[in-house]
């Protein structure tokens, strides 16, 4: 194995670790690359094919190695040497979160290997040193020369940017790149929180189709770019490879529908609505059929995510000509998005090399692109806010108008307003009339009631005067609804409000239907003992007119009383006499109805 080890592959040259310092040293042109289509070699083979010579190089000076969309794995054969009298320590980083297997392996001069698994199916914890991307830290002892051998395999792109670092300057830079995420993420839950409170004030749904599309925008990216493996540590080998489709598929759909309600596509493209319906049902499905087919979707989904892109661009362009206003904006807007978009998708499919620019075009479009549509949805506000004012203005004006040719013809309409003044004096008392009483017993209404008992109750506040009150329920009044009807019912308590308007005849005495088969009299300036006398009188008159009840044990209508009175104090409010009067109503109930109790 060693000497499998130390064999050299035409055009690759040791790599000298102490020439990285500052800036990062791309390894693309120093691997030795080595297909294994069927997944399947050993260490031990791998060796041997080192040995044989079986390394491919050449590769171009780039960021990254990709290849696109493919069932193989692929082995790096990397050699770095330490010719200096210090040993040195360097981190080796493979940039892309989504490789599914990445294991790294260094053979031991007796035999055997020091190995490390990992990968994004694997736990979080198998890393070794913890970050977004797979980093490797390496110790090269003084004047020494040592080979790696990096195996991956991938079930979504296959790319694979290695960088050699030197550890002050990789953690200057992870530090630049979690603030940059940071601030994306940060700008992201902003533009959310903020579109979620328009959509709360204003109940317009192009709001929360921004909310979705944002959301689900960042959390795809947070998938692509390690976040989401990293922070919330999901184990699930399948849901790593999900958690990005997911969050495009559903982005998109999102975008979609942000689109057609923004360009009214509905009624400028009716025909062709239908289409982009068809493409949001698409993209909602897309991630379970990936589920189930794996990576031979994968292409026809991006090939369609292609396709989605053309058409946006084409309906945005659509209404443009219309001179819509919101089409700049979102035209603008999308044409970022869509080269972000188009840039990740071929570099996913291995038509274009991954490099800085490449690997970060998504996220800088979907900020771009975030921010110019929260532009446009502010345009658009501002737009129905000027709609709103000039209509108002046209409405000032007309009223202007109005008052105008009112005052020129004044004299000669004087009387005919007079006229209608009074009527309309008239109907708005009648109006006040019915608003204030019962429309099914005609006596006075809970509202009435309301009202009148505040009054009272200041006005006997005000004198040191007592107030009484008396609350009224019909004995078993369900089962007399059950058994005989509602009509029935409503009779019944018609009968009732009769009784209780004949026994209570008092000036300034109030009786109301409090509700449902509840009733209230209120009795100013008078003590308890009037108004159980009076309560007594109803108890007579209802047992007088027997009004038949099946499934009363009295076999008639009876009712419940609860008197309270009391002279009200400064620093309490009418609802200490409802309180009183309502628990002597719920004591007559409790012992046995058909009885009076003051409380």
């Amino acid at each position: 194995m060693a000497t499998g080890a130390r064999a050299q592959v035409p055009g690759v040259e040791a790599v000298d670790a102490r020439s990285v310092q500052g800036e990062a040293l791309s390894l693309t042109p120093h691997l030795g690359v080595l297909e294994d289509p069927q997944a399947r070699l050993t260490l031990d083979e791998v060796l041997q094919a080192a040995s044989a010579g079986r390394f491919q190089a050449g590769h171009p000076p780039a960021e990254g190695i990709g290849f696109g969309i493919t069932p193989s794995a692929y082995w790096f054969r990397l050699v770095l040497r330490n010719p200096g009298d210090e040993p040195l320590q360097r981190m080796l980083e493979v940039g892309y979160a989504r490789l599914s297997q990445v294991s790294l392996h260094r053979p031991l001069p007796g035999g055997g290997a020091e190995s490390v698994h990992t990968g994004a199916t694997a736990p979080f914890e198998s890393r070794p040193y913890a970050h977004r991307f797979f980093v490797f830290p390496l110790q090269l002892p003084a004047r020494s020369e040592q080979t790696y051998f990096l195996r991956v395999q991938s079930t979504t792109a296959f790319i694979v940017p290695a960088r050699l670092w030197e550890p002050a300057a990789f953690h200057a830079q992870e530090r630049n790149d979690y603030m940059a995420q940071a601030w994306y993420f940060g700008m992201a839950t902003a533009m959310v929180l903020f579109n979620l409170l328009l959509f709360v004030q204003l109940r317009d749904r192009i709001y929360i189709h921004y909310v979705a599309f944002a959301l689900c925008m960042a959390f795809a990216l947070a998938a692509q770019n390690g976040l989401v493996k990293e922070f919330l540590r999901l184990q699930s080998p399948l849901w790593s490879d999900l958690a990005s489709t997911f969050g495009y598929s559903f982005a998109i759909a999102a975008g979609l529908q942000f689109m057609r309600h923004m360009l009214d596509t509905p009624r400028i493209l009716a025909r062709g609505d239908r289409g982009l319906w068809a493409l949001v049902l698409f993209f909602l499905l897309s991630p379970f059929i990936f589920l189930f087919t794996g990576q031979t979707f994968i292409q026809t989904a991006a090939i369609v995510y292609l396709g989605a892109v053309v058409i946006g661009v084409a309906v945005g362009l659509q209404a443009a000509l219309r001179r819509q206003r919101s089409a700049y904006f979102f035209l603008g807007a999308f044409l970022l998005l869509a080269l972000g978009a188009m840039t990740n998708a071929l570099r996913a499919i291995g038509l274009v090399p991954t490099n800085m620019l490449t690997a970060n075009a998504m996220q800088a479009g979907s900020a771009l692109e975030m921010v110019l549509l929260a532009f446009a949805l502010a345009d658009r506000f501002n737009e129905m806010r000027r709609e709103k004012l000039s209509m108002q203005k046209k409405l000032l004006e007309t009223q202007t108008t109005l008052i105008d040719n009112l005052q020129q013809s004044e004299q000669a309409l004087e009387q005919r307003v007079e006229t209608r003044t009074h009527e309309l004096q008239v109907l708005n008392q009648k109006l006040a009339a019915l608003s204030m009483t019962d429309g099914l017993t005609g006596i006075a209404n809970r509202r009435h009631f309301d009202q009148t008992l505040a009054t009272e109750w200041q006005r006997a506040q005000r004198n040191g005067q007592p107030l009484t009150l008396a609350m009224i329920d019909v004995d078993w009044f369900k089962a007399y609804n059950d058994h005989l009807g509602h009509l029935a019912g409503d009779e019944c308590l018609r009968h009732i409000a009769r009784v209780l308007a004949a026994s209570v005849r008092r000036p300034g005495d109030l009786v109301a239907r409090y509700g449902g088969e509840e009733f209230a009299f209120l009795a100013p300036a008078t003590d308890s003992a009037g108004v159980v006398e009076i309560a007594r009188k109803i108890q007579q008159a209802l047992h007088s007119l027997a009004l038949a009840h099946p499934d009363s044990p009295s076999r008639r209508v009876t009712v419940s009383i609860g008197v309270a009175a009391l002279v009200p104090e400064p620093d309490e409010g009418p609802d200490v006499l409802l309180r009183r009067a309502d628990a002597a109503l719920y004591r007559a109930k409790s012992d046995g109805r058909d009885r009076i109790v003051l409380e």
